[in-house]
């Protein structure tokens, strides 16, 4: 699948190694053209391990690994997780794990991570940086909970919440940018892309 859109990355290839339609849409929101390549890695986190590293981690080794199938392209890889003392949330494993999940962070204060990776294997220069938000969250009831698991919006979600869809409506108060939580923080990518065009150029 190719995306194509007017601006800048115009006759670059670029590779988003991610099957995320939120990335997706927010990556060509950029102007940018690019195709989508998901990296299908295992994803589990290791022992003693922490978010910030995770997310480190496991985007830097998407982009690593669709880099072998694109050698001459430049690859965008990207890892998000929610995390709620100290506990670490990807996307849910069931609908009991998305129940427990969502129970847990009703009324509470939570982190998500978001980390970027952009890796040009030819010229073998890699970036990789992490963004932290914090968000409260308004108390929710069990049956709020349970209308949210019969919508679409859980199951593909680190801590089984979109917070560009219903459940923005549970968010009383957010620190941060709101693509971190989304999953591609473009203001972000903006300032590694100009980085890496500087670093093609010298």
């Amino acid at each position: 699948m190719v995306q194509t859109a007017e601006g800048v990355g115009m006759g670059r290839c670029i590779v988003l190694a991610s099957s995320s339609p939120r990335r997706r849409e927010l990556l060509a929101k950029m102007g940018l053209f690019f195709r989508i390549e998901p990296a299908n890695i295992d994803e589990g986190v290791r022992l003693e391990e922490s978010p910030y590293n995770l997310v480190r981690r496991l985007a830097t080794s998407k982009a690593v690994v669709v880099g072998t199938r694109h050698p001459e392209c430049l690859i965008i890889g990207a890892d998000t997780v929610v995390v709620y003392q100290g506990h670490i949330f990807g996307k849910p494993t069931s609908r009991e794990n998305a129940r427990e999940m969502l129970s847990r962070l009703s009324g509470q204060r939570h982190q998500v991570f978001t980390a970027l990776a952009v890796w040009e294997p030819k010229q073998g220069l890699g970036r990789v940086q992490v963004d932290q938000v914090e968000i409260e969250f308004v108390s929710f009831s069990e049956e709020d909970v349970e209308q949210y698991l019969h919508t679409d919006e859980p199951w593909d979600k680190a801590g089984a919440y979109a917070i560009q869809g219903y459940a923005q409506r549970w968010v009383k108060n957010i620190a941060g940018d709101v693509q971190t939580v989304i999953g591609l923080p473009t203001r972000l990518l903006t300032g590694m892309l100009s980085r890496s065009n500087k670093g093609r150029q010298q």
